[in-house]
């Protein structure tokens, strides 16, 4: 809680500070740890319950308050509430080195756990754990940072992985149902999809009725291709993000 200081000063503790430079001059706002990824998100969207005083600062360990003459030259408004927003919304988190280092192993770990869900080895086929997936980016020089998604990095260290094959490792398949309506009139688009899917042991595609079903197994890197084939025209169900493909080998 704020405490206000016979000199007029603010002191905060336990802070986490939002940090914005603009017209050659530094923003600062005062939020709850843990509380300003969440608002970034809309998980929060009440800023009294993320910010630890309403207001905007030039420094706010000196508890120095923007005045207003500054608010107007750099932001074109003295609304608080307008350049807070803005402040927090492109501004740079200032976290302690604890801060930094539990949130970079938070990220880190979520990113090792999506690489070995959406990954196997094409010859075991089985997925790799995380423990491994961490070694083998290590050797890669891969290192995640704290300001980028972890699905994001992890799309990234799959593709590195993927090409660089220091272990033998690809992209687990994804199966889906594909979906097609008047299948007389629509032979050219079915065989387009059916060039992207690989037959599920097991599935087989219902050619012969209306509408026209196939499930099957699909590479990620089509997925797009197949979203845009079917638009309008179909529909796609994905049925699992990564299954393993028994009937491919390398």
């Amino acid at each position: 809680m704020p405490i206000n200081q016979p000199s007029g000063q603010i002191k905060l503790t336990n802070v986490s500070l939002v940090r914005l430079k603009k017209a050659r001059k530094r923003f600062e706002v005062a939020c709850y740890q843990n509380k300003v990824q969440d608002y970034r998100k809309g998980i929060e969207k009440d800023l009294d319950e993320v910010l630890q005083i309403h207001q905007v600062f030039m420094n706010v360990s000196k508890g120095l308050v923007a005045n207003k003459e500054d608010l107007q030259k750099c932001f074109g408004t003295t609304n608080i509430d307008e350049v807070i927003e803005e402040i927090m919304h492109k501004g740079e988190i200032q976290l302690s080195e604890k801060e930094r280092q539990l949130m970079l192993n938070k990220v880190n770990n979520e990113m090792l756990t999506i690489v070995s869900a959406k990954c196997i080895n094409p010859v075991s086929k089985k997925r790799y754990p995380p423990t491994m997936i961490h070694k083998a980016l290590q050797e890669l020089k891969f290192s995640p940072v704290i300001n980028k998604p972890a699905k994001l990095q992890a799309l990234e260290a799959i593709k590195l992985l993927v090409s660089k094959q220091i272990i033998p490792i690809v992209r687990a398949k994804m199966k889906v149902k594909v979906v097609v309506s008047e299948p007389s009139k629509q032979s050219e688009l079915i065989e387009k999809i059916s060039r992207l899917i690989t037959s599920s042991p097991g599935e087989s595609t219902n050619s012969d009725s209306d509408p026209w079903a196939c499930i099957g197994l699909i590479d990620p890197v089509n997925y797009r291709d197949l979203m845009t084939l079917c638009d309008k025209k179909g529909t796609v169900q994905v049925l699992d993000m990564a299954v393993i493909d028994n009937t491919t080998h390398n």
